[in-house]
């Protein structure tokens, strides 16, 4: 089995905690990310106790970052905004099989994979060549 060189970690925070995961993620070597603004599910003895609906608001980051940091990350965010901080956050990773505009070392530009290196479309021609449509066809099909 191949090991990956790239590792997704997902980390979600209560809200206004996104900086907190960047800075730890940043000093660990994470070079970006992406935060999605989410909401969490309710704990139910609290909306029984309290008679209301709770919807907590979350922060929801994306980091693909290179898997020999990915640990060293991990930690960071474990002690920044854990379960146990009032940022109460999880965070896992996944391995990521392949990454197009990042560099070995993490960095944007050249591809890791070019698409020379990638394996052939069915019949060996280019994925766009095996697609056919008919005259007055839009390359662009509405949903």
């Amino acid at each position: 089995m191949n090991k990956s060189e790239f590792e997704l970690i997902m980390c979600i925070v209560n809200a206004g905690f996104a900086d907190a995961v960047m800075d730890a993620a940043h000093e660990c070597g994470a070079r970006g990310g992406t935060i999605i603004q989410a909401r969490g599910t309710a704990n139910k003895e609290a909306e029984q106790f309290f008679g209301i609906t709770i919807q907590p608001e979350k922060e929801m980051l994306m980091l693909v970052v290179p898997a020999k940091i990915k640990d060293d990350i991990l930690h960071a965010l474990y002690k920044a905004v854990g379960l146990n901080s009032p940022g109460h956050g999880i965070a896992f990773s996944i391995p990521v099989s392949n990454v197009i505009g990042l560099t070995k070392d993490g960095t944007a530009g050249v591809p890791t994979e070019t698409k020379k290196d990638a394996p052939p479309a069915e019949g060996g021609k280019p994925p766009e060549a095996n697609e056919s449509r008919g005259e007055g066809e839009s390359a662009n099909k509405a949903g």
